[in-house]
């Protein structure tokens, strides 16, 4: 069972900037690991994903060239750095592992993902 705890959240400006992490344990059976985010009375829709193997991150449109995911070298914490965020970021942001090695898709979608943290809030006002 892979154990997931994100940290980082809180609440900032419009045009800030905030870095969530997830703590990953354990790592040897993870291919991939994703942010999720659900903002008040919508759903849970995927924000950006990164291959343990190969490194390579991918992400929605809507945060493209704002936001970053990565992995430690170790492979034991995933990151989320988010600039110039907008109101409508605001939400749960939530780490997800895929333990599935045939798993190659490039857009996260939350049926794909086996394990889940508890969330973090994220709050950008205008």
């Amino acid at each position: 069972r892979v154990q997931l705890v994100e940290t980082g959240g809180g609440s900032v400006q419009a045009g800030g900037s905030l870095r969530l992490s997830c703590s990953i344990s354990p790592t040897n059976i993870v291919w991939a690991m994703a942010w999720f985010r659900q903002a008040p009375g919508k759903e849970r829709e995927g924000v950006a994903l990164i291959t343990s193997a190969t490194g390579i991150p991918a992400y929605v449109d809507s945060v493209k060239g704002r936001f970053s995911i990565s992995l430690n070298s170790a492979k034991t914490t995933l990151y989320l750095q988010m600039t110039d965020l907008k109101p409508e970021d605001t939400g749960v942001y939530t780490c997800a592992a895929n333990t599935d090695r045939t798993y190659n898709s490039r857009y996260p979608e939350e049926r794909d993902w086996n394990y889940w943290g508890r969330g973090t809030q994220v709050t950008v006002s205008s």
